[in-house]
This record gives C-alpha cells, structure tokens and sequence, in this order.
C-alpha cells in the first residue's frame, strides 16, 4: 500500500478541524513553528515519525488512521509475513515497516526500520526529536550512531537500547552500511486504560 502524502495531509488537516485545534496548537504540539505546520498540513513537505505520532496522540486516534483513513479492527492477534507490513518513509531515506497495523487498542508502535548510510551525515550533529513513552531499538544487521541529548552510542547487530523517547534522541547508520532494527515505541498509557 503506497502512502499518498497528500491524502495523510488532508486526514490531518480534517482532524484537527473536527476537534477544533488551531494550526498554532498543533505547531505547539508538534514542536515546530506554526508556518512548518501549515506547510505539512498543505501537503507541501513530508511528514516525520514524530509528527504522525504527536498528531494522533493529540487526536486520541492510531496513527493508522492518519496513515491510511483505515481503523484498526484485530482484536486478538495480527500477524505480518516476512517482507510485508505497512509500508511508511517518513526520514530522508529512513524506511518503516509498521508490523502491527490493523491491531486495536495497542499499547506499542513496533516498527521494522533500514537506516540508510550516507557518508555525508557521519560527521554533522544527528538531528534529535522527542515523543512521549519509551522507545526500544533492536539492532538487527549493520551499525546505528544514536544520539541520546548529549551522549553518543554506537550500537551493533545484536545491541539492543531503551529509552525515555520524551529526552532528544535520533540516530544514523554507521559503518558503512545500511542499519536493518527493530524500534517498537512504548506509548504512555492513561489511568482509563490501565485498568
């Protein structure tokens, strides 16, 4: 399934106009400035992880919806063949398998993600984002430089890391080849849905 990023910039455009948000709340929400919203919410740039994650945090809805208009309606299991799941590039290169997405009520985001090396980024500031919850990263095959604020790791195939994802974090391949983990992002769960 290809992700139109025109029809996902209309679904959060129609988001955020039932629930009454203005474009400056979500830009405070997101944690961009308001004018870098519109231009996503017109379509104009792509999204990030973070901001589909933070726009349906806001909206009370999974980012499935946002991603494909569709709700998540499995119940009991879902399963993801090899080679399958939702499909979503969402970080220069970055690619992301959404190995879960027609579950409901998930208390994780699991993803399979192939950083792409670029020799260009080895040497600059790994640009850092945040999200609520806790994030665990699995590294499957190659290297991952991962920036946690101001402390740099280098991970290998096998290393595993967590992290509270509300601290600046981001992360590149390294080594000279592509990194293939597993990120699953553990969502902050409210006192209804604990019990």
């Amino acid at each position: 399934m290809e992700l139109k990023l025109t029809e996902v910039a209309e679904r959060i455009r129609t988001l955020r106009e039932i629930m009454g948000f203005t474009t400056q709340e979500m830009a405070e929400t997101i944690g961009c400035t308001e004018a870098e919203y519109v231009a996503s919410e017109n379509g104009e740039t792509d999204f990030s992880f973070t901001f589909l994650f933070k726009c349906a945090d806001k909206f009370g809805v999974d980012m499935i919806e946002i991603l494909t208009g569709e709700n998540p309606h499995l119940l009991f299991y879902s399963i993801v063949r090899k080679g399958e799941g939702l499909p979503i590039k969402r970080r220069s290169g970055f690619d992301y398998y959404h190995l879960a997405p027609y579950l409901k009520g998930k208390f994780c985001e699991p993803f399979l993600v192939t950083a792409p090396y670029k020799e260009e980024e080895q040497e600059k500031p790994i640009e850092l984002s945040t999200h609520e919850g806790q994030e665990f990263d699995f590294i499957l095959k190659g290297s991952l430089k991962a920036q946690f604020e101001n402390h740099t790791e280098i991970l290998h195939e096998g290393d595993s890391v967590i992290y509270d994802s509300s601290h600046g974090h981001g992360m590149i391949a390294t080594g000279g080849e592509d990194c293939l983990f597993l990120a699953i992002i553990l969502k902050v769960q409210d006192e209804k849905n604990k019990s």
